[in-house]
């Protein structure tokens, strides 16, 4: 039987995933991420994983990558957390693997093809995904295809200015970006700032190192200054729907990563902030959790080798 083998280059793991060729998964496993002198070996142990799992290379139809930072042409230009700059990954691991069938995608991008193949947004060719953790990252899928852009910046919604008055500055270098407000740090950030205000009230004791989820799971229960929060992060988030839908129009938008785990609670914030804006033809996105968690990114690298 044939195989595509999909992995997920991250900052501490890399995750394996082994399909058929219908985009079943029928095997995973991840490797500790070796960032030893600017990752020089990755593929190598990438490779040498595969070897010790047994699979018959000679039956793998094509390989497929999502990596941290922006791609064109199979090329990583900048993977900062990896110490990759302009490393040409799929010539890398074509050679190693003497296969020439290497596809390459950011790594969000890549996550929402994999929604798109088997999740939440599966059936659908034009979808926007927003992945909410420590940063926020984001894929869009049209026609089926991820938008990389010229200089691999298709997609970065995190960096949507959404904060005018007053605004955080970003890791980008930018003042407002939606990652300051909407990402994990920017609502842990957020939280501590209001906190010392003394404006709200909150249950919190610890209000200088609250988690995301302990402010989501105060702002359940009615905690005052956490709502006020998480009402900051839905507005900033419904902002930011209503500005893809109106350059990409996607049918879906999906919301991943740690953060998105509050679920319901937050989308119906996020829906709610996104129908104030009253342009017609864009009132009928949908707006869901993704359903593939941690293994959308071996889905997504599978679905661009079966795709190409």
């Amino acid at each position: 039987m044939n195989h595509i083998i999909g992995i997920d280059i991250g900052g501490t793991s890399v995750k394996i995933g082994l399909f058929d060729t219908e985009g079943n998964m029928t095997k995973k496993w991840s490797i500790f991420t070796n960032k030893e002198d600017n990752g020089k070996y990755i593929m190598k142990e990438i490779y040498q994983s595969l070897i010790n799992k047994k699979i018959d290379l000679e039956k793998v139809v094509g390989y497929g990558f999502g990596v941290p930072g922006p791609v064109v042409n199979g090329t990583v230009l900048q993977a900062v957390n990896i110490g990759w700059y302009n490393y040409d990954l799929a010539l890398e691991f074509s050679q190693l693997v003497s296969n020439s069938n290497v596809h390459v995608g950011n790594d969000a991008n890549v996550a929402a093809l994999g929604e798109v193949f088997k999740g939440a947004a599966k059936g659908k060719k034009d979808i926007a995904m927003i992945t909410l953790g420590t940063g926020i990252g984001g894929g869009i899928i049209i026609d089926g295809h991820s938008i990389e852009g010229v200089f691999g910046a298709g997609g970065e919604l995190g960096h949507i200015v959404v904060e005018f008055d007053h605004p955080r500055q970003c890791n980008c270098g930018s003042l407002g970006c939606l990652e300051t407000i909407a990402s994990a740090t920017g609502i842990k950030s957020e939280f501590k700032e209001l906190a010392h205000s003394g404006k709200y009230h909150t249950f919190l004791t610890n209000i200088d190192k609250p988690s995301a989820k302990k402010i989501f799971d105060a702002a359940m229960r009615g905690d005052e200054l956490s709502n006020v929060v998480i009402d900051k992060v839905a507005y900033a988030l419904g902002y930011a729907c209503h500005m893809v839908s109106l350059v990409v129009n996607p049918e879906v938008i999906v919301f991943g990563g740690g953060v998105s785990r509050a679920g319901e609670f937050l989308f119906e914030k996020i829906r709610k902030e996104f129908k104030e804006y009253k342009f017609y033809a864009v009132q009928n996105t949908i707006i869901v959790g993704a359903e593939l968690g941690n293994d959308a990114g071996m889905y997504g690298a599978a679905y661009m080798v079966s795709n190409a």
